[in-house]
């Protein structure tokens, strides 16, 4: 079983504004929506109001959807260390060749500490 690793921290995107910014827009456009519809209310126009609230409805699904799409980390704040994604095949998997090599007679303690320094390697690249 042939597994390629792709580093979480390398984007492909072309793009010039992050996910972090595409959600700071659509949080203004929510806001601005509500007051909107707060002075469309208190103006007695309910054209308005109607159209701010579709404004808001509009912002509040862009907002799901973007915090939805997003790559895991890209909407933590700089500097602060994104959770790790576990694929639980691959540490199923890695789990039974470690007990398999224990079984055959090896040191678990040292195979353990072999497989951390590994991670530890993979993490540095």
């Amino acid at each position: 079983m042939s597994v390629d690793l792709v580093p979480a921290d390398k984007t492909q995107s072309s793009s010039p504004i992050g996910p972090r910014g595409i959600r700071r827009i659509v949080i203004v456009v929510f806001v601005l929506g509500i007051g909107g519809m707060i002075a469309g209310s208190i103006l007695d126009s309910n054209g308005f109001a109607i159209t701010f609230g579709l404004i808001t409805a509009i912002a509040a699904l862009a907002l799901v959807l973007v915090t939805q799409v997003s790559p895991p980390g890209s909407l933590a704040k700089p500097g602060k260390p994104a959770a790790p994604v576990v694929d639980e095949r691959l540490a199923a998997d890695l789990e039974s060749r470690i007990e398999a090599l224990v079984a055959e007679g090896a040191n678990e303690t040292e195979v353990r500490k072999l497989v951390g320094r590994a991670i530890e390697l993979g993490r540095q690249q």
